[in-house]
């Protein structure tokens, strides 16, 4: 009988040349040990990649789609990562969220997901992860956001013009706006990281 045919998971060219940037700021940050949430885990290849280099985080990856679910399975298969969970189905929007006897976590990561998905996510991101977020926890998102007073990249202008034909809904997010829903979930704005392709890391914080 000829060997079950594995399946290869899907590759996103972005999160190959983005997972090494991010872990250099997340090594430091978030220390030896701990339990991390991921929302919108898509190919899988971050958290793959950040299961692999910090060994004492447990990782529990999430995504809306059933498709992206399937990516991250078969990722976690293929890398043999005793550290991660089978992916959860998670739409922030939906009331009923995760599970409410999920234990608090010390990490919840987020990338990527802004900018691609209605903005009333931002505010239902900070508010979810505020309710499952530790007292001494992190919130940690990246991707591109428009700053007062920074200068827009070309190439954010061209992606932001793009998403907006695409769906009227998407866009890049202005980082005041998003602080302002943070500060509304009792988060707050606590470092900022610039990495390549005019991307930014930022960690957000109990307020109290």
């Amino acid at each position: 009988m000829p060997p079950p045919t594995v399946r290869e998971p899907a590759f996103s060219p972005a999160a190959e040349r983005n997972k090494q940037p991010i872990l250099e700021v997340l090594l430091p940050l978030l220390g030896a040990r701990g339990t991390a949430l991921e929302i919108a885990s898509g190919t899988g290849q971050h958290v793959a990649w950040f299961a692999r280099h910090l060994p004492g985080w447990s990782w529990q990856p999430t995504d809306n789609h059933v498709a992206a679910l399937d990516n991250v399975s078969a990722r976690i298969a293929q890398s043999a990562l005793p550290n991660v969970k089978a992916p959860l189905l998670l739409d922030v929007l939906s009331p009923a969220g995760l599970p409410i006897d999920t234990p608090p976590f010390d990490a919840i990561y987020c990338a990527n997901m802004l900018h691609i998905a209605p903005w009333a996510t931002c505010a239902a991101l900070m508010q979810g992860s505020a309710r499952h977020l530790s007292p001494r926890g992190m919130v940690i998102t990246y991707g591109p956001y428009l700053e007062d007073g920074v200068p827009t990249a070309q190439g954010n202008l061209d992606f932001d013009h793009d998403l907006r034909l695409r769906n009227p809904d998407w866009g890049l997010r202005q980082r005041a706006a998003v602080e302002a829903e943070a500060a509304r979930a009792g988060l707050r704005l606590q470092q900022r990281f610039a990495l390549p392709a005019n991307n930014l890391l930022l960690v957000w914080t109990h307020t109290v």
